[in-house]
């Protein structure tokens, strides 16, 4: 059969474009490898310290105040003389984050008001050219890697203080010099601290991913260091997700992590007392467990370094709880069980964890699972619990009436199966009365 010059060129543009789709499929599963490669550490840990430091840490009226406040920028730079952190501050936050099983510490390299805790030769508003005259950034890193912690730098992108900050938007020649100073400072942060295993960005305002470059900006990461992850916060999906002050779970599968005050500020504000309960920052930490991803959990330095006394109280009380229950969390599976007045659930492998938080006395009760249990056990003590399950649920028996730990106590219940629940088998099925 003769084929038109159409004809033959039609067949060429599609074996081109099978091609093209092969590479692509193969680059993007080259990608995935890599990508998991690179985050197995991290979905492993579960749960990080985050923390916010700068500037604002001295006024102590929230991270925002600045423009919340409409603070001009001439005036709130005169904090930089303040800002005299006592040495190695960050050796408490790190000795901390150890002691509450926290795995990771993300730290404000700059934030929005666009004071930078590292020695930077793009500006002198940074802590080693201001009466600070140290890098703190080092400091830190130094912290972490002593207590045997993997490292986060966050970075604003959005910069209150630098004059290109807002008038990049409209002016090509101001985001040329924005931009190329906002990859500068990553380029430093990058190169001047060892291995850093993850870069947190935050607010792209004003400009969009075109304007940020962030494909150049991310290649950039990624040649300096190779094993680091990035967040999607340059406008970019990256690696992972970040729910904000909220657990929601990514579809798909897609990596997350829900990142979280301890009270209503980021930032040191001496006024916020509306602390979390350590009971509240358990179940928050179960829950992200339970949907598969990790708790990023902040912290206030004072502007002295020092870490409020609530804090240190709420993470000690949380750390005692890992102490005897950190293998529920630690490595976790996404978990299919989820439904209880009273407590949540983790998973690891066929082992279910039911976590009470809102401990009924005998019997504790799973309704609508699944699968056959074959033992049940205290985590805490290790005790073994006697238990009688039928088609529509499983009691768990002569169980004390006090909680036998806190803030949430833990039942391991090993299974026949991966644990799977169904809730409506329950409601069609449960006998009704007779009429």
């Amino acid at each position: 059969m003769e084929l038109s010059r159409r004809d033959y060129l039609g067949l060429l543009g599609a074996g081109a474009s099978a091609a093209m789709t092969a590479a692509g499929a193969a680059g993007a599963a080259e990608g995935d490898a890599d990508r998991e490669r690179r985050m197995r550490w991290w979905h492993e840990a579960r749960f990080g310290m985050f923390v916010h430091w700068g500037l604002y840490s001295v006024r102590g009226r929230h991270e925002w105040a600045m423009e919340n406040e409409a603070v001009p920028v001439d005036e709130y730079a005169q904090l930089a003389r303040r800002f005299t952190p006592k040495p190695n501050a960050a050796r408490a936050w790190a000795k901390l984050a150890k002691q509450a099983g926290q795995k990771y510490m993300v730290m404000t390299t700059k934030h929005h008001e666009g004071f930078c805790l590292f020695n930077s030769k793009y500006t002198s508003y940074c802590a080693p050219k201001q009466a600070c005259g140290r890098d703190l950034v080092r400091e830190y890193v130094d912290a972490a890697r002593a207590e045997g912690l993997r490292v986060g730098f966050y970075y604003s992108l959005m910069d209150w203080h630098h004059p290109d900050g807002a008038r990049c938007a409209q002016d090509e020649a101001a985001r040329r010099r924005f931009v190329d100073y906002i990859h500068g400072q990553i380029r430093e942060l990058l190169t001047n601290y060892g291995k850093i295993d993850i870069l947190w960005y935050d607010v792209a305002w004003p400009l969009d991913p075109a304007g940020w470059e962030s494909e150049k900006m991310n290649r950039m990461v990624f040649q300096l260091q190779p094993d680091i992850i990035v967040n999607n916060r340059n406008k970019l999906p990256g690696d992972f997700s970040t729910p904000e002050q909220h657990i929601t779970a990514e579809k798909g599968g897609r990596a997350w992590e829900t990142c979280m005050t301890m009270n209503d500020s980021w930032g040191y504000q001496r006024a916020d007392d509306d602390w979390k309960s350590p009971k509240t920052v358990v179940r928050n930490l179960i829950t992200c467990s339970r949907d598969g991803g990790n708790f990023l959990f902040n912290i206030g330095p004072r502007g002295d370094g020092s870490i409020p006394e609530e804090s240190v109280r709420i993470l000690t009380a949380v750390g005692q709880w890992m102490d005897r229950n950190s293998s529920t969390i630690y490595g976790s599976d996404p978990c299919r069980v989820r439904t209880s007045v009273y407590s949540n659930f983790t998973r690891k492998g066929n082992t279910l964890y039911q976590h009470v938080h809102f401990w009924p006395g005998s019997p504790v009760i799973v309704a609508g699972l699944q699968t056959r249990v074959k033992s049940a056990r205290l985590l805490a003590s290790g005790q073994p619990v006697k238990f009688q399950q039928d088609h529509l649920r499983v009691q768990f028996l002569n169980l004390p009436e006090k909680a036998p730990d806190e803030p949430v106590t833990t039942l391991a219940i090993e299974c026949e199966g991966e644990p799977v629940q169904d809730m409506n088998m329950v409601r069609t099925q449960r006998k009704r009365e007779r009429a």
